[in-house]
């Protein structure tokens, strides 16, 4: 049994994973299917979903039909032939305090009927507890997780680990920790239900990503309770593999319909924005005529085909590098999901690390939350450990031209020739353009991705115009490579305006020469161009004069 990634964006990744009943892939989500009260069997699920696993509480058919679903085994008694996971009962304690039985025998119960992938029976943290009794549901479940691994008498079952400690960030490090040291297949984070039921996405994304970055990268990681399809590229963007859910029948039950950008009440719906099998037949008059019972169903079975839709999204999105970009589009689906949006910031490095550096598509770059992505900071890092032309002595800072890579562009092309035309030694001479979303791009760097393979939004917006000018000022301030002038080539704009007086703040700190050409609305024409040269020209018998 093995977990294999195939395709990989940001923490992102399509993988395979292994059980003994047959392989699935990943992200997925596991639908809770609860035998007592259920308005799609497991059978419709796979075979008009062609869903690839399901989860049942252990608990709940051990104290509701125990002898039966030991003699049956787990697959026949729900009539599912694929992969089937269970859980403890945990969410039981979280909700009513405890449960009337012992971890041991619950994981005996669950080799018993032979589950595919079952949980301990772990000690939920809950929301916003005081850390005494966050610490205790901590070291309980570890606790527990040692004793079940000890008790184990199948080998053909994965076990996850669950992770504890609710929004205390320093436990859920420690129990990640500890968990991952384990021998469970698989990791899982446990307690955000009621985070997410709050819809405090940015609690989650530190929660989350606690425990990524202190479990091992090759074991799978579950993230309890996640269902909604409108915040599953979150979840997969920050390293969850797998989901489970009994959201998709709640929310029948209450006459909410689901879709990828939030969730809609029937009772004032008057058009489904869905194609799917229940929307294409019928309006939302024709549901709310309907019996609650068929009603329900029929919800349920758009749910969770709103939700299985967002999960191939998802992954045609890993597929072509483009996860950023969805993020960037669910979170404008709410408030809250912004605020996530803008948290995985502060963990920008650790995506970046983690990251591919080159996918097939290029990057859309729509305002500054786009400056958070991998591709730009990686950009910055390996800029300030580039080394430029040694011998360079005038450093030139051209605006973004119309088409890329810049060096192959009409207009920047046009001020090269000028400047061989008019300089006889052009060696000392270093390029770079100034462009949103990555600040500096030295030309002879212009052709490496995703340099040239972006396209921005404008007008940028204000800051990501402050982030432009800082990295040409860092960059002004960083050369140490015996440069001594420099000379921008402005645009007639507040920006322009801006990048010069800081550039001339740069230089003045630096000791250098700086030289800016005539700023005018039309920068590529043929005067501003003439300027540019010109001060090119004095830049470099400013150089002459200083060697003699």
């Amino acid at each position: 049994m093995a977990f294999e990634v195939m395709e990989k964006d940001l923490l992102g990744r399509i993988g395979r994973l292994t059980t003994k009943t047959g392989v699935v892939e990943t992200p997925m989500l596991l639908p809770v299917v609860n035998p007592l009260v259920q308005p799609l069997t497991p059978k419709t699920m796979e075979i008009d979903f062609d869903c690839q696993a399901i989860i049942a509480n252990a608990y709940l058919l051990k104290k509701n039909f125990g002898e039966e679903v030991t003699a049956r085994g787990i697959h026949d008694f729900l009539g599912f032939n694929r992969v089937v996971m269970t859980d403890s009962g945990a969410y039981q304690i979280l909700v009513y305090g405890d449960v009337d039985v012992n971890p041991m025998e619950i994981t005996q119960f669950q080799e018993d009927i032979g589950s595919d992938i079952a949980v301990i029976l772990d000690v939920p943290t809950g929301w916003n507890v005081p850390r005494e009794k966050a610490k205790y549901t901590v070291e309980e479940t570890l606790r527990r997780a040692r004793l079940t691994l000890q008790s184990l008498t199948r080998n053909d079952i994965l076990w996850v680990g669950p992770i504890q400690g609710g929004n205390h960030l320093d436990f859920v490090a420690h129990s990640a920790v500890s968990i991952g040291e384990m021998g469970f297949q698989i990791c899982a984070l446990g307690s955000p239900t009621q985070v997410m039921e709050r819809y405090l996405f940015s609690v989650l994304v530190d929660m989350v990503l606690t425990a990524k970055q202190n479990t091992p990268f090759e074991k799978p990681l579950h993230l309890f309770g996640a269902g909604h399809p409108f915040m599953l590229s979150f979840a997969v963007a920050m390293g969850c593999d797998l989901f489970d859910s009994a959201a998709y029948a709640l929310y029948a039950r209450q006459d909410k319909y689901m879709t990828d950008y939030g969730t809609s009440r029937l009772r004032i719906m008057e058009y489904f924005p869905c194609s799917c099998d229940v929307c294409r037949k019928y309006t939302p008059k024709d549901l709310r005529e309907m019996p609650s019972r068929e009603r329900e169903r029929l919800l349920a079975r758009h749910n969770l085909s709103t939700i299985f839709s967002e999960i191939r999204r998802i992954k045609q999105a890993i597929r072509e590098g483009r996860l950023w970009e969805l993020l960037e589009l669910r979170g404008r689906s709410h408030p809250s999901l912004l605020d996530a949006l803008k948290r995985l910031q502060g963990y920008r490095r650790f995506l970046e690390v983690h990251s591919p550096s080159s996918k097939g598509r290029g990057v859309f770059f729509f305002d500054a939350t786009g400056l958070a992505r991998p591709a730009v900071l990686r950009h910055q890092i390996k800029l300030f450990k580039w080394q430029p032309p040694r011998d360079y002595r005038v450093l030139v800072f051209l605006p973004p031209s119309t088409s890329k890579p810049f060096h192959r562009s009409r207009e920047v092309k046009r001020i090269l020739r000028s400047v061989e035309d008019a300089i006889e030694d052009v060696d000392p001479i270093h390029f770079c353009v100034y462009a949103a979303p990555f600040g500096v791009v030295p030309l002879e760097l212009d052709d490496v991705y995703p340099l040239s393979q972006f396209e921005a939004s404008f007008p940028l917006d204000a800051e990501t115009k402050d982030y432009v000018i800082d990295q040409v000022r860092t960059y002004i301030l960083s050369g140490n490579h015996g440069c001594t002038s420099v000379v921008l080539h402005a645009e007639d704009d507040a920006f322009g305006e801006q990048l010069i007086r800081e550039c001339e703040d740069a230089c003045s700190k630096k000791g250098l020469l700086f030289l800016t050409s005539e700023v005018t609305e039309k920068t590529w024409s043929k005067r501003p161009v003439e300027s540019l040269v010109s001060r090119i020209s004095s830049a470099l018998k400013n150089v002459n004069v200083k060697d003699e």
